[in-house]
């Protein structure tokens, strides 16, 4: 019961994302040696945990007031406050931990700042994302950091790392910031909204009003423009890093299969921006749903450098379907979300 509610706490149906992160940044610097990888995956493992229950902690008093989210350990009381900072701060030491490991091992050590920074961005996050609209921008930060880690645990100096481990680290704050800036400001907008949180989605407009949700022309537009520079910068590589000349059969099915996901993206993201009354299990739905569709971009992409590294696209939805089903019974509707 208790590890069920620290998974609960751990927010677990996408832990597996944050994971990966790093892990994607080295795979872009052609690091294949799999115990590296999952030291990597590790670190990002927990990193993930330190950050979303540093949330929890800081959000308590605003999540507390919330029926919908009455399942997370600290509103239904599972979990004790101070329990959960000795879980968040055992999560950072782990992460930093096993990033030493590697640092001495590789004789690379400036990764460690890159993780720090990382850190302190999420933290950064944590205090202020209730107070000051706009701060998605430095968890996406946070998150592209992360990635930035894993790139340089290969890479001398930071200006070694490639264009195309930098480009995934762009896509992966761009696809962070979209999932918190725009679908959670959706998904929380009632008891933000009520509570008078400011986010980006409410400074925008974002309103319910006599029940029916209200999102304005210009919330809509940053939401389809975040999708479309998502799409058009994962074809960068192709362009700057490949010759698009010399493109392989594969690279050219990767261009179709990459495209239809850009499509599915965009018709989810679709289904989430008009909904006519705010339900919060309905937009969890097309989160979820669109959570597993989003990150499988970077692994299809970097294919290119090995077809191998298409297996990661599966993790992130596996952890999130197997999360949900084990958690809270659902498929693409974690009750913690």
């Amino acid at each position: 019961m208790a590890i069920r509610e620290y998974l609960k706490l751990s927010r677990s149906f996408n832990a597996v994302l944050t994971g990966v992160s790093p892990v994607m940044g080295a795979i872009a610097m052609e690091q294949y040696n799999i115990i590296i990888l999952v030291l990597l995956f590790i670190v990002g493992f927990f990193g993930h945990i330190y950050g979303f229950v540093l949330n929890d902690i800081l959000d308590y008093t605003i999540d507390k007031t919330s029926k919908e989210i009455s399942d997370r350990p600290l509103v239904s009381g599972t979990i004790t406050i101070k329990k959960a900072w000795i879980f968040t701060f055992l999560s950072m030491a782990i992460s930093f931990i096993i990033a030493g490991y590697l640092a001495i091992t590789t004789s690379i050590y400036y990764p460690i700042i890159v993780l720090a920074l990382s850190a302190v961005f999420v933290s950064i996050y944590d205090l202020t994302s209730k107070k000051i609209a706009g701060m998605d921008i430095i968890l996406s930060l946070s998150f592209s950091l992360l990635v930035l880690f894993g790139s340089s645990t290969v890479a001398k100096s930071l200006f070694d790392i490639s264009k195309l481990a930098w480009i995934v680290c762009i896509l992966g704050g761009i696809q962070v910031f979209f999932m918190n800036a725009i679908a959670a400001g959706i998904k929380d907008i009632e008891n933000d909204f009520n509570r008078g949180v400011k986010t980006l989605a409410i400074k925008m407009g974002v309103r319910i009003t006599n029940g029916k949700l209200i999102i304005p022309a210009t919330f809509k537009s940053l939401a389809y423009s975040i999708q479309l520079a998502d799409i058009l910068i994962v074809f960068l590589p192709f362009f700057i890093v490949w010759k698009v000349t010399e493109l392989s059969m594969l690279q050219y099915i990767q261009w179709v299969i990459i495209v239809l996901i850009g499509i599915i993206m965009i018709i989810i993201s679709s289904k989430l921006l008009n909904m006519k009354y705010f339900d919060r299990k309905k937009a969890r739905k097309y989160i979820g749903s669109h959570y597993m569709i989003n990150f499988t971009i970077v692994p299809i992409m970097l294919m290119a450098l090995n077809p191998w590294a298409v297996i990661i696209m599966f993790f992130p939805g596996l952890g999130f379907i197997l999360s949900n089903i084990i958690l809270h019974g659902t498929i693409t509707q974690p009750k913690t979300m």
